[in-house]
């Protein structure tokens, strides 16, 4: 009957808004519990018009309450919206705002992960009386309504490289990518792809797809989002939350704790955290936010789902339009279409040019490259600022000059040089020409080819290290005490003496190899020689961006207790006599963590490096991820640095990362896994998160070493394992083998 449908419908709604503000009291809820168990109590007593009659009034009271909860709506409570049953879904949008579309790359939970939908839709646009249906790839996270094979729409790995493959796809067939974020982050697991490594990946393609990319943010939470999230659009839901971490972790970590938080102080992370629609919008991480229905928006919301389907279709012809001009009058009606009702009316072809699509990716830069850039302290002074905007404009033209100009046509003259050479001594070998040199290598000292033609240190049984003499040497190595390896009783090795272990042996076991800890010092001055090194960029310093409370005392507690500013050290020196630019992340600083400063030193060492044609070299002495006071403004720095990293490695730059003690999170699974060299020091562990959030998420122990470095050897994540004694020379060797077309000394 219609009384039994509208009674069960009110009895939801109650339910649902009891699920979102939770156990604490409120008047308005209790109203309504109130009032609905009288209309039930009385139902039995009334006639069918009487029932519809209160049944209308209880109606219009639920919606008028609904609006008044609405304002009293706190970022937790937002937070139980997107994460409740009734929530809207992927699949949802899929049917009510597109007017057709085929799920590919599986299907329910006959998938290589069900929490993944991929699809190709279409949307009808009108112009004149001809209907034109306009292709889309739309990729999103799918948690379903309560359906536990979607993993609540934690991704993993596979899931990820499924969603780029298709993005590829949409690329080579030149339509628009929509993405939807309904995630609370990745599924932290290891094996290959590796969830760390895969996001970067994601966000290394993203970062060069030459097609409009427009993303809706229901539920971001941190790298997970970020998979999917790097777009030239981002629209965001006015329920939904988008953060570095969520509010239970960011509790557990503040208060140190190894049991559930509080309620309370929960709820007191999710206001820091700023998380909300507003709080992204007001930071600059957003463009828009689309307005839902009071409490947020249910499956039978259908003019929400029309207004999602307008903001979608005006944001991607805002896309096509700012890469490619439409004609002056669509143009001005484009303009005055941000006040009109439906962008229908206005046609745009999604299609890209040639010339467009490239114009596209460095607007796609530019844009990202602008956000968070107040939220670091920048102590330069301006006459400090002017030179240095001087300094990179002289280098930009010395290196267009010298690099672009004359070096393309010298190439050009020694090429040609090169091949008439090879002519004729190839004629010249036992020919007519033998006097053309026979064969010999004319023109070679003899001191130099016996150089590259005998093995180093032939009489050297072991490593060819001649001596050991360290510039700087660990004040560790000054106590007087012994250590015990780790590997002793699967190795037996013996107790080690401070002074020989930390001195002369650089900290590695003279048994086994285990390397210990070492100060960021011993790096810098044993393999960066940064005695002479220049440092640039250190007025760049951390700062508090959401006024998170009591971080500014631990930032300045940091500073004293480091002499740095932030948690990373840039600079440019020479190893062996080439010249190198240098960032390192340092664990002493916060646990080298990544935010805002951090983010923005990066990018303008890759663009130094870009301008100056020098090779790039990240080293992380050890990070625990994304800095979590600093919300968004940190989380964001993953996107930024990894699309400077791409813009310098198609500029022919070579990129190489090394990998030391503990690196997890966020920097792995961006601006460091995208890295086509990585590297790692022995005995260092690497992954997207340690074995106990693992445990912790996913209810799995890892079993011991899962992160070692020989570990993500095996699985393809890094390309090799180097000692500490043999940084320099490996770094050296690297340098002068890998990558990098366009580099000096190329």
């Amino acid at each position: 009957m219609d009384i039994d449908r509208r009674t069960q419908q009110l009895a939801n709604r109650l339910a649902y808004i009891q699920d979102i503000f939770g156990p604490r009291e409120n008047a308005s809820v209790a109203l309504l519990k109130h009032r609905l168990e009288e209309f039930l109590a009385g139902a039995p007593k009334c006639g069918m018009r009487e029932l519809s009659l209160q049944a209308a009034r209880l109606e219009e009271l639920f919606s008028l309450l609904e609006g008044k909860l609405e304002n009293e709506l706190c970022p937790m409570d937002r937070v139980r919206i997107v994460r409740h049953p009734q929530r809207i879904s992927l699949k949802d949008i899929l049917e009510n705002v597109y007017d057709n579309y085929s799920e590919i790359g599986g299907q329910d939970e006959w998938s290589i992960d069900p929490g993944m939908i991929i699809a190709r839709a279409t949307i009808a646009r009108r112009m004149g009386k001809k209907t034109v249906h306009q292709p889309v790839m739309v990729i999103g996270q799918e948690k379903g309504h309560g359906q536990e094979f979607r993993n609540g729409g934690s991704i993993k790995p596979w899931g990820n490289a499924n969603a780029l493959y298709y993005m590829r796809v949409a690329e080579v067939e030149n339509i628009p990518i929509h993405t939807y974020v309904f995630t609370p982050g990745a599924y932290p697991v290891e094996d290959y792809p590796g969830a760390a490594q895969q996001i970067a990946k994601n966000l290394y393609v993203m970062a060069g797809l030459k097609v409009p990319v427009v993303a809706v943010f229901s539920e971001g939470g941190s790298g997970g989002a970020e998979a999917i999230a790097l777009a030239d659009k981002r629209l965001m839901l006015s329920h939904g939350y988008y953060s570095v971490i969520s509010p239970e972790g960011a509790a557990a970590i503040e208060g140190g704790l190894k049991t559930k938080a509080t309620p309370e102080l929960i709820e007191a992370c999710a206001d820091r955290l700023k998380i909300t629609a507003e709080d992204n919008l007001r930071l600059g991480l957003i463009d828009r936010i689309i307005k839902e229905p009071p409490l947020g928006a249910r499956p039978d919301n259908y003019e929400f789902f029309r207004q999602l389907r307008r903001e979608v279709i005006r944001a991607t012809d805002e896309v096509v339009h700012s890469a490619q001009s439409l004609g002056p009058l669509r143009a001005l009606a484009m303009r005055r279409q941000k006040r009109s009702a439906d962008p229908q009316d206005i046609f745009v072809r999604w299609s890209l040019r040639p010339s467009a699509r490239n114009t596209l990716v460095e607007l796609r830069y530019e844009r990202f490259r602008a956000m968070s850039r107040t939220a670091f302290h920048d102590n330069r002074t301006l006459r400090t600022r002017l030179g240095t905007a001087l300094a990179r404009g002289l280098w930009q033209v010395h290196s267009l000059l010298r690099h672009d100009v004359l070096a393309r046509y010298k190439r050009r003259l020694l090429g040609v040089l090169e091949q008439w050479e090879a002519e004729l001594r190839a004629l010249g070998n036992g020919g007519p020409l033998s006097w053309l040199g026979g064969g010999q290598r004319a023109g070679v000292p003899p001191e130099a080819l016996e150089r590259l033609t005998t093995l180093s240190c032939p009489d050297e049984k072991s490593a060819c290290r001649l001596e050991d003499v360290w510039v700087y040497v660990s004040p560790k190595s000054k106590e007087d005490r012994t250590l015990t390896c780790p590997n002793t009783v699967s190795h037996g090795c013996q107790d080690l003496w401070a002074p020989d272990l930390f001195g002369e042996f650089a900290g590695v076991c003279s048994h086994c190899g285990h390397h210990f800890p070492m100060e960021y010092h011993w790096y810098l001055y044993n393999v960066f020689n940064f005695a002479q090194a220049y440092e640039f960029n250190s007025a760049l310093e951390a700062g508090n961006p959401l006024d998170y409370e009591g971080f500014s005392l631990k930032l300045d507690e940091a500073k004293r207790a480091t002499g740095l500013g932030s948690s990373c050290i840039t600079f440019e020196t020479r190893i062996e006599g080439i010249a190198t630019v240098v960032a390192m992340l340092v664990n002493p600083f916060r646990g080298g963590t990544v935010g805002a400063a951090e983010g923005e030193k990066l990018i303008r060492a890759v663009e130094r490096a870009k301008i100056k044609r020098m090779p790039f070299f990240m080293y992380s002495h050890g990070t625990a991820g994304i800095r979590i006071q600093e919300g968004t403004c940190g989380v964001i720095q993953m996107p930024r640095v990894t699309m400077a990293v791409r813009r310098y490695i198609d500029a022919g730059g070579l990129y190489l990362v090394l990998y030391d003690t503990n690196s997890y999170a966020g920097p792995v699974a961006s601006f460091l896994g995208c890295s086509p060299y990585q590297f790692a020091v022995r005995s260092s562990n690497i992954g997207f998160a340690g074995p106990g959030v693992i445990l912790e998420t996913t209810g799995v122990a890892v079993p011991p070493k899962y992160h070692r470095a020989f570990s993500a050897l095996s699985r393809g994540h890094i390309q090799g394992i180097w000692d500490r004694r043999d940084l320099k020379k490996n770094l050296h060797q690297a340098l002068l083998t890998m990558g990098g077309r366009n580099l000096y000394y190329r």
